[in-house]
This record gives C-alpha cells, structure tokens and sequence, in this order.
C-alpha cells in the first residue's frame, strides 16, 4: 500500500505472497492442470499514468476455457471420485440455492487496514469512486508495516486473485508489487488477508508525498477495485 525500501529502484516482483489467510481458501495447483474445466480454464498533468507492466499484464491474458457456473462445476465428472472428492475441499459449505447461476464471480473488498507493531491499526475509509479526496494515509520513515484487508466472494469461484501495487514521487515510478492471494469459493464468511510486512524508506530523499494506484484482480485480469490515491512518508506518525 504503501512503499518499500527494498523496491526503490522499481523493480517489480511477482513472488507469490506468504500470507496469512483465515477461512477457507483452496489452492491445489495440481488440480487446476488436471482439471482445468473446473476453474475455468506521474507527470503532473497525469499521476496516475498508465503503468506499463500492467499492460504487459493485460496483453499475456490467458484463456482459460469455457466457463460454468458453480452448480454445473460440481456436477461435471460427478463420478470421478477423486476430483468430488477435490472439488467438495474446494467448494467447502457452499450453498447452491444462494450462488443461483450466475456464471462471473464477484469480490468485494469489505475493509483495509494498515497495521505497524506497537501501534493501533490505521482504518482506510473505501471510496465507491475508488478515488479518496486528499491525503488517505501517513507512515513514519524507517518504519514496519503491512496491509491487512477482510473481502467476500459471491457467484462463483475467483481464480488467481491478486493484489497489484504501483507508486510514484515526483513523477518519476519508485515502486511496484504484485502479491497472489490465491483462488476462493463464494461463502457467507469474509476471508481475512495479510500481506507480508514491509518497510518504509527513511531520510531527507525519502520523505515527501507520493502518488499510487492498488488493484485486487484475478487471472482474467477482472479487476475487482482499484484505487487512485495518496499518501506521506514523515519524520514521525500522524497525531490522532
């Protein structure tokens, strides 16, 4: 959400994310191949300026197959014991009759926290708009933090969701970050995410304000919320 020191020549990376998630999130890779029908198979006039390596992104879209709804995924190779077997891990206590046959999954970001050791989490207020007006956060230099957010899965099976991150000063890209948050099946519980922690750059070049764009999308390249924003890095938190 913010910018690591570690990034700061801009350098992209695309390790997936050792996270902590609560709720039930299925990710047998060996199954997606097998079966691959079950999931589908800053300049100033311009902050937020297109990032190429999201292009890059758009333009390696992969195509993934027919699509079914969830109800069809689950009766497909029904005698196949070992893929019910996978697909009831996958689809845990999920209820048909609310899923309906919807066949486009749908995720909304319920909440966003950033949480740093030794101090109260920072709630971020989610605009519909996807734009906050004016500063959304602050961070102090040379310090620890993560980016914790709770979202709900509705209609069908997400598959490859991930969190995308850009950020520039000046005009000039300092950073970026992509994380895989992994697939997961329409529930009535929200999953709970963390992405692993990160530290702020500190000294006089750092601190300053800095523009950035977050994106949650999935292997389609759907993208389920971005947001324009931006925020400081300073000497100290901001009060209360």
């Amino acid at each position: 959400m913010g910018h690591d020191e570690k990034n700061n020549e801009g350098e992209e990376h695309c390790e997936a994310s050792k996270t902590k998630t609560t709720a039930k999130a299925a990710t047998n890779e060996g199954h997606n191949d097998e079966h691959g029908g079950m999931l589908r198979q800053m300049s100033e006039s311009s902050i937020y300026a297109t990032d190429p390596d999201e292009e890059d992104d758009e333009g390696r879209k992969i195509e993934l197959g027919p699509q079914y709804t969830l109800k069809e995924q689950f009766e497909k190779d029904k005698d196949d014991e070992s893929l019910r077997r996978w697909k009831e891990q996958l689809l845990g206590s999920v209820d048909f009759n609310s899923v309906g046959e919807t066949l486009e999954p749908e995720v909304k970001i319920l909440s966003l926290a950033i949480r740093s050791p030794g101090r109260s989490d920072i709630f971020l207020p989610i605009p519909e708009n996807g734009n906050p007006k004016g500063l959304w956060f602050t961070l102090k230099e040379g310090s620890r933090y993560s980016l914790k957010f709770t979202f709900q899965v509705h209609n069908n099976i997400v598959s490859g969701l991930k969190y995308t991150r850009t950020v520039w000063k000046t005009g000039m890209k300092v950073d970026s970050a992509k994380e895989m948050l992994g697939t997961f099946s329409p529930q009535a519980e929200p999953y709970t995410h963390e992405l692993p922690e990160e530290s702020t750059p500190s000294g006089i070049f750092a601190r300053g304000s800095y523009s950035a764009r977050s994106k949650f999308v999935d292997d389609d390249n759907k993208c389920y919320l971005e947001i324009n924003y931006t925020f400081d890095i300073r000497k100290d938190w901001q009060s209360a």
